[in-house]
């Protein structure tokens, strides 16, 4: 077997290029750039942080700037999707032609050997109530977890989730009912074979054969990864993760690199060797795929990062919502972002420039992107609080 040799800053280039962060945005980010990243990444995450705007929009705006949010709300949500929520790296929007590929999770869930233990022990306490559930939306047609018959109340635990939502999540990731559209975010549950009919009739590949087709598609979206990077992309055990890069490799659609500094052995899609100098610049949310995995951040980036969101205000090191800002083929800012919508302004709560970043480099390059990021948001204003060593440089003009 061929192992290609690649530095660390050949890896870091190959992953940003892949990951779709190397190029300056396209001038006019239409339909066919946002399609374009959505096939290259596979998917995006979903999460319920709205203090600058909601997950699944950010990796859109890193990679093509000012681009309308509406395609993704359609890719998702209108009655021709290309998207639909299910379970990949966490909550994800994922392109429709791979629902396939994920029913061997899906049938786990039915059949009680994968998924979350704590909805696995509620079917298989409540399979009659689920039944009934199930009836409801085949009857009436889409449904929120309030508009169930007999759903029961939220309580204090299980997030907050009545019987009937737990119901529906069972349903939901056992493949039965899929996301039918989410107004003010609320999901509205159908049957999935009324939602994804095309999907639906599409034929199952096998477990391992499914998992291939995710394991490639992890490789396409990060360039080069371990065997960790390129399973947890999908959340898929390593071991079994192991087994499919190994049949991958076997049948040549894989090939095998060893990165300089990187303690594990490296995996990538054939004919990749190299990058070019990677030009872009993007403020970053947490939950981009570049950022899903802080160990490969770390690695890649000699950039240590963690959500400050659940820590005390007091000890907080950079901020409450802090997004990276890459620059070229480093991470060179940590911004603490807020969109106060009320008064219309973009608030910068704290800045701080990462060790060896050329300062008169990154300012302006911050400081345009920030006006970026106001625009997109429709936001009139830029506020710039004094926190960090970064804020007295920036401009809230761009």
């Amino acid at each position: 077997m061929t192992t290609i040799e690649l530095s660390a800053k050949e890896a870091r280039r190959i992953a940003l290029t892949a990951s779709g962060l190397a190029k300056p945005r396209p001038a006019r980010p239409g339909p066919a750039a946002f399609d374009a990243m959505l096939d290259r990444l596979s998917m995006v995450q979903m999460d319920s942080v709205n203090v600058l705007a909601r997950a699944h929009y950010m990796p859109g705006f890193a990679r093509l700037g000012d681009y309308d949010p509406t395609l993704l709300d359609k890719a998702a949500w209108s009655r021709k999707r290309s998207l639909f929520e299910y379970w990949g790296h966490a909550a994800c929007l994922i392109r429709t032609e791979l629902q396939p590929a994920l029913r061997w999770r899906m049938e786990g869930m039915r059949a009680g050997t994968d998924g979350y233990v704590g909805l696995r022990r509620f079917a298989a306490e409540r399979g009659d109530f689920i039944a009934e559930v199930l009836r409801q939306i085949e009857q009436r047609g889409p449904l929120a977890s309030r508009e169930l018959e007999g759903g029961g109340k939220a309580t204090g635990s299980w997030w907050g989730w009545s019987e009937g939502k737990r119901a529906l999540e069972w349903l939901f990731s056992a493949g039965l009912v899929t996301t039918h559209s989410r107004p003010g975010f609320e999901r509205i549950y159908d049957i999935t074979e009324r939602v994804l009919p095309e999907a639906v009739a599409l034929p199952t590949p096998t477990r391992e054969e499914g998992q291939r087709q995710l394991i490639l598609a992890a490789a396409q979206a990060l360039g080069v990864g371990t065997v960790a990077d390129l399973s947890t992309y999908w959340y898929i055990k390593p071991k079994e993760g192991a087994a499919r890069i190994a049949e991958l490799v076997e049948a040549g659609a894989l090939v095998s690199a060893k990165v300089q500094g990187w303690r594990d052995a490296a995996w990538l899609l054939p004919g990749i060797t190299s990058a070019p100098k990677p030009q872009g610049a993007a403020i970053v949310s947490p939950f981009d795929p570049l950022m899903w995995e802080r160990d490969r951040v770390e690695r890649m980036f000699d950039f240590r990062y963690r959500i400050e969101i659940y820590v005390p205000a007091h000890l907080r090191q950079h901020g409450y919502y802090v997004l990276p800002f890459l620059m070229g083929d480093r991470i060179a800012a940590r911004l603490d972002l807020k969109a106060d919508r009320k008064a219309g302004t973009l608030v910068v709560a704290a800045s701080h420039l990462e060790p060896g970043a050329d300062l008169g480099a990154v300012a302006p390059a911050v400081s345009a992107e920030l006006a970026l990021l106001a625009k997109w948001l429709k936001l009139g204003a830029i506020r710039i609080d004094p926190r960090g060593d970064l804020a007295p440089h920036l401009s809230s003009q761009g």
